[in-house]
């Protein structure tokens, strides 16, 4: 069974960048067809997709969030990574690395909250 779990700082400073890390478990990210996302829910908004990378090693990101955004993944810690630079006060929420397969999003992570202090 395939489990995602999350890391990485909870409070991070206005202009800094943020980093996380997902770590994979019970499979591996270069398993075929598999996507790994990150996903993030501002407080009392919806969830928001940041971007993804395919299990080939192709990134895509949100075109609103790309210019600050770079996903990579280091298979031999079968792991992914999301870095957000020049971070604000709106970037603070929930973010979630997901895992998508046959077009649906099929194993979350637990989230973790990341609050962008000014």
């Amino acid at each position: 069974q395939v489990q995602l779990q999350e890391s990485g700082p909870g409070l991070v400073s206005s202009s800094q960048t943020l980093s996380l890390t997902c770590t994979v478990s019970g499979g591996f990210i270069t398993a075929n067809g598999c996507g790994w996302n990150w996903i993030r829910q501002p407080p009392g908004k919806g969830l928001e997709w940041i971007g993804s990378i395919h299990y080939s090693g192709t990134a895509r990101y949100s075109p609103t969030l790309k210019s600050r955004t770079q996903i990579s993944s280091d298979t031999s810690k079968n792991q992914f990574t999301l870095q957000l630079r020049s971070v604000t006060p709106e970037d603070t929420g929930v973010y979630f690395c997901v895992r998508d397969r046959d077009w649906a999003y099929d194993v979350w992570g637990q989230g973790t909250q990341v609050t962008v202090s000014s």
